[in-house]
């Protein structure tokens, strides 16, 4: 069992919350309220500047130049994802301008944050455990979002940005490493990752409730 599988399967009940709730269902059908849509675009521009940090700070923590590239890919995929989400917040009457002046959510920050202080005081292996939830929750709603979305959906932009090849691939390459920072560690170890894992999971919840919610 690979680490990723060990993860999932021990925070089921979280994954099922965050890749099945109400604000991804709302938005696969297409029955998503746009002003939750335009506010979850907004902090989902603040979340990626934290989270290209995060990959940054998983340079700095890396051992070798194959870790360091791995973060690299990662980091240029979000920089590029960032670019398309500023277009994508243009199309939704979301300016640049707005987007920075946006505060963060208590939601936003939280997550993020706790993702950076894994980093910070742990290993790359704790760092990778509390990023993967994003990458790899996001290209299993894309998929079965390509799958389920209805023709007409306001929504099937976003969709076909996580259901797109690239990003899918981009997923793999994150689990690969995810398994291959944790391999050769403890069971006590694992259980540690297992649950730095399980909390990020929740955070991930927690940001699409407060989409739903508009709350800050």
């Amino acid at each position: 069992m690979s680490a990723l599988q060990r993860f999932t399967a021990e925070s089921a009940a979280e994954w099922r919350a965050y890749t099945e709730h109400g604000f991804v269902r709302a938005l696969t059908d297409g029955t998503l309220p746009p002003e939750c849509f335009r506010h979850y675009l907004k902090q989902d521009y603040l979340f990626l500047h934290q989270y290209a940090r995060a990959l940054a700070l998983g340079m700095y923590k890396s051992g070798s130049f194959g870790e360091i590239r791995a973060l690299q890919q990662s980091l240029n995929a979000i920089l590029e994802e960032t670019l398309l989400h500023v277009g994508f917040c243009a199309e939704w009457g979301l300016g640049e301008d707005e987007l920075l002046r946006e505060p963060e959510s208590a939601a936003c920050v939280a997550y993020t944050r706790y993702v950076l202080d894994c980093g910070m005081k742990g290993t790359l292996a704790d760092l990778y455990a509390a990023l993967a939830p994003c990458v790899i929750g996001y290209a299993e709603i894309g998929r079965r979002a390509a799958l389920e979305s209805r023709p007409g959906n306001p929504y099937q932009a976003w969709i076909d940005t996580y259901a797109d090849p690239a990003f899918q691939e981009a997923a793999a390459a994150f689990a690969d490493a995810l398994d291959a920072v944790c391999a050769g560690e403890s069971a006590a170890r694992l259980a540690a990752l297992s649950a730095v894992f399980r909390t990020a999971v929740r955070m991930e919840a927690a940001f699409w409730q407060m989409g739903l919610d508009c709350s800050l």
